[in-house]
């Protein structure tokens, strides 16, 4: 483990897929987080959006705020959603940009991007595909974004530099990133920084 990271980076990320994995395959179960149309709803969502949304769409839904409030997306746009999940996100973003647009996502886990490359296809959806990678190391070319979005996943991140500089790296010059995360204004005991299981609970 690098000595300027608070945990090890591989451990930490193989803790949040097994996590997120469970959630891709049996959404309805009992997590220590809120999943689905409840959260949607809960956290400021367009009604209208979501009931259009099929299940399958918005069941392993799990961001923590709506990276959408901070502005609509416009039609054209090419966008980069780090840590995908099960494609709300993306869905959303592919209706905004519109078949002139481009909407590409980004999950490292398996079971995720299967539940959203079937839930693409059977919505129609020619503007939006799923990539398999991590955030830290994205498999999108330099300047190709107009917009990066993000939901809940940066935090469970232990090296942030990096994140942000490959999210700079993919933005066009002028590009813009819309995020919603986690974040807290006390300092957190060293103790707890450095638990693992502490950062994906």
């Amino acid at each position: 483990m690098s000595n300027s990271l608070p945990v090890d980076a591989v451990a930490l990320r193989e803790e949040v897929k097994t996590k997120y994995r469970a959630v891709a395959i049996n959404p309805h179960s009992g997590y220590h987080f809120h999943t689905g149309r409840p959260l949607a709803q809960r956290l400021g969502y367009d009604d209208a959006v979501v009931a259009r949304m099929p299940d399958s769409a918005i069941e392993a839904f799990a961001g923590v705020g709506n990276p959408f409030s901070q502005g609509a997306l416009s039609t054209g746009e090419r966008v980069v959603d780090l840590g995908s999940g099960g494609g709300f996100d993306c869905f959303i973003a592919a209706e905004q940009v519109g078949a002139e647009g481009q909407v590409i996502g980004v999950d490292m886990t398996e079971e995720m991007l299967q539940r959203s490359r079937a839930t693409a296809t059977a919505m129609g959806l020619r503007n939006v595909e799923f990539r398999q990678g991590i955030i830290e190391d994205l498999p999108v070319e330099t300047g190709w974004a107009d917009v990066v979005i993000s939901n809940g996943v940066i935090n469970l991140c232990a090296d942030k530099h990096r994140v942000f500089n490959e999210i700079m790296r993919v933005l066009r010059p002028g590009g813009r990133l819309q995020f919603a995360d986690i974040a807290t204004g006390k300092a957190v005991p060293e103790a707890e920084i450095r638990n693992i299981d502490l950062w994906t609970d």
